[in-house]
Parts: structure tokens; sequence; C-alpha cells
């Protein structure tokens, strides 16, 4: 039995694994590329007062989850992991000046988080997410077009049967008459509010909102709904949203219960399930709007919006949905030899095959030919390259382990051949 082990909460990404990650990313990618997003990396750690300012103090991210870093002294910065990648490409686009290019600036990122989290099904203390921020634009269609780009994720990526929930939290204008109203609802019920829920209501009442606890279903429930407070250019900016998202054809559902975790968020909230899976637990991933979060961390008054997509979650309903796995992409050939000990003949002709830009493994084992294709078919490689007596003169066998077929082809015209056969099959 192993020694060591990973540590709670986290977990390898095996091959197979890592290749439905792969997938995953290639598909944010292209996604991006296509709706001009452009790619940003911020440090996997920043200030933790970057979170404890953007996220809020009062939420379950910043009091419980933060992934904090114990300083070499007392002298040194407090710093924490990233819970989450919006606050630190915030504080980059305030730091680098970024209020100066053509707004709105469109970013994303994929990449670890970290939440020191109670470790369950789909819920890690590393996560994978997928990210898009727009930062500049205070309009609706800018809001319609990131939730459209999310629900069309889920599809590129297979996930089936996929809505948005949607709500507007308001903002500074209306935002307060309504959290008089929610605080004056929980006192009503006070001596029902389980202890932590009680000492939020006097700090945070919104977030009861976003509690997890099972004991405040029902009461939230019943808690009075942030879109009957809505100021007139918010219900007018929500309206907009909707407008947009069903010219899309996109698939929503107004919840007037959600309000997102975190402190920055205003006007629109949404997040993503599968149909008939909603809780606070099965969300795929969510996002919104936050206008203040700019000037929080230090930057001049600056719209924003943005989500963020647990890979995790979507690796896990896609085998819940009975879709295979994506095996890890072996070799297009492996290079095979007749004598058990000229690996130096293998590994050159691999080397130039690699050079033609080919994925082409060497079997280096001195170990006889069948076990060198047994091992070959296994890889799952289409072709194995046979040098044996012809290679003296200069040619090859080269067979075919999906068709069982095999030919003799000229070391010269090997990875041409090699490069049109990979097409072929990719082509079908």
């Amino acid at each position: 039995m192993a020694s060591f082990r990973a540590p709670r909460g986290t977990r390898d990404l095996l091959p197979d694994e890592r290749a439905v990650f792969d997938r995953l990313q290639r598909i944010a990618a292209g996604l991006t590329q296509r709706y001009g997003y452009r790619s940003i990396e911020t440090p996997l750690f920043e200030q933790a007062a970057v979170f404890e300012r953007g996220i809020g103090e009062v939420t379950d991210v910043v009091e419980k989850e933060l992934f904090r870093i114990a300083p070499r002294s007392e002298e040194a910065e407090s710093w924490a992991l990233r819970p989450e990648p919006t606050a630190g490409i915030v504080r980059a686009y305030v730091q680098h000046g970024m209020q100066t290019l053509p707004q709105p600036v469109k970013l994303t990122t994929t990449g670890p988080m970290f939440r020191y989290d109670r470790p369950q099904a789909g819920r890690y203390r590393q996560f994978w997410q997928f990210d898009v921020e727009a930062i500049g634009d205070p309009g609706p269609a800018i809001d319609a077009e990131i939730i459209e780009l999310g629900h069309r994720f889920y599809t590129e990526a297979g996930v089936a049967g996929v809505e948005v929930l949607v709500n507007s939290i308001g903002d500074p204008a209306c935002r307060p008459a309504y959290i008089a109203a929610l605080v004056a609802y929980y006192r009503g019920h006070a001596d029902v509010l389980p202890p932590t829920e009680r000492d939020r209501l006097e700090r945070n009442a919104l977030r009861l909102l976003d509690s997890k606890d099972p004991a405040m279903t029902e009461l939230n429930a019943a808690a009075p709904r942030i879109t009957d407070h809505l100021c007139e250019a918010c219900a007018a900016h929500f309206a907009s949203v909707k407008a947009h998202l069903e010219a899309l054809g996109v698939p929503f559902r107004v919840e007037p219960g959600l309000v997102r975790g975190l402190d920055y968020y205003t006007r629109t909230a949404f997040e993503f399930y599968v149909a008939g899976r909603e809780g606070q637990q099965q969300a795929l991933g969510g996002g919104g709007r936050y206008d203040g979060l700019v000037e929080l961390l230090g930057g001049k008054p600056t719209p924003g919006i943005g989500f963020g997509l647990g890979l995790d979650r979507v690796a896990l309903v896609l085998v819940e949905q009975g879709h295979a796995g994506v095996p890890a992409d072996g070799p297009l050939a492996v290079v095979a030899g007749a004598d058990p000990e000229d690996t130096v003949a293998r590994l050159r002709v691999a080397t130039d095959l690699r050079a033609a830009g080919l994925r082409v493994r060497a079997d280096l084992g001195r170990r006889k030919l069948g076990r060198q294709l047994e091992a070959a078919g296994k890889d799952g490689a289409h072709f194995a390259v046979i040098l044996g007596d012809e290679l003296a003169d200069g040619h090859v066998q080269l067979r075919d382990l999906l068709a069982g077929t095999q030919r003799v082809v000229g070391v010269d015209d090997l990875a041409r051949e090699l490069a049109r056969a990979e097409q072929h099959h990719k082509h079908g």
C-alpha cells in the first residue's frame, strides 16, 4: 500500500481524466476566441485582502473556506490561494491600467482554484474553473452574451438539459430598502434562526438567502423577493437582459432567491443547472455583474460581469449522463525493431518523424518484436513502424494495427505517408 496520498479533498487527474479536462479546455478556448475574449493568467495566490475586500468578509468563502498561506514572519504580507478568479483579474485590470484600453476589456482564464471546503462529490479543495470577464460595459446586452456563451459551452461539451437561473439583486440605490425589509422579516423569525445565520443577520442579511443550512430552506422560500424592490433602472436592466436571452433562444427561469455567494455582485446574477437538479450543491457554474468591484480594489468606478464554470462538476455530469470518457491520446505510430538491441535506429527514426510534427513513440525496451507490437496496440497506436533488414536499403515495414495490413515504405517517404494516413483517419 502506498505510504503517501494526495491531500484530502484533492485528486490526481490521471491521463484519461486529464484528457477530459483537456477537451473541455479546448472547447472553452475555441469559444472565447470566437467571442473575442483574450487569455490572461494571474498568480495562484494573492494578498488575502484582495479576496476579503472583493468577495466580502461575511461570506463562507472568506470566513471558512479561504486557503490562507502562513507567512514566515509577522511582517510578511498575508496571502491566500485564489478561491475564484474574478478578484485577481480585476486587481490586474487596475494594476496595469487596463481602463485606458478600449472598453470593454474581455478576458478569460482556465485553471485551478482553491477552497478549504468540506470535500464531497464534484467539490474539491483544488478545483478547476473556466472563467470569462467583460470589464467596462454597463449594458444588459453584454450580460446576455456572457450567459449565452456559458450555455453554449455546456452544449458543445455534451451536457444535456442545461438551463439558466437568473435574478437581479439590485444596486446600491435600491438594495438598502430591500435589505431593511429582509432584516425585519428575519428578526420576526429570530427564534428559529440557526446561530450562524443569527450572527450574519446583523452583518449581512443578504447572505442568509445563500445559506446552506437545511433549516433555512422554508424560511428563505417565504422571504421578501428582491425583484419586488428593484428601482426603475435595475428593473429596466433586468427586463432587457431577459429580452436578449429570449431573442437568443437561451432557456432560462427567474429565481428570486438567487443572490450568489460573493459580495461584489450587483444587478444580474445567474447560475447553470441540469434541469431537475437545482440546489446549492448542484450548480454547474454561475456568475453575475460586479459594477462596484473595480472601485473596491482601487480603480475608478467601472462596470463588469463574468462567470466561473466548474470543470470538475461538468466532468462528473458527463459521466452521469452516460458519456464515455475521452481516452488519453495515443501515438499515431510506434517505432519497433526486429533487433531488440538496436535502440539507436528506433530512436533515430522516431526523432525524424517527431521533427516532421507527428506523434510518435519509440519502443526503447530491449524485448522481442512481438512484445513491442503488443505494447503499441495497448498504447492505442494506429501504426507500427517496424525496422528490420530492409532498413539497410532505406525501407521499413509500415503496419496498420487497426486494419491488420502491412506494406513496405521508403524511409524518406515515411513521414509523408503517416501524415496522409492520419488525415484520412481523422476525416473518416
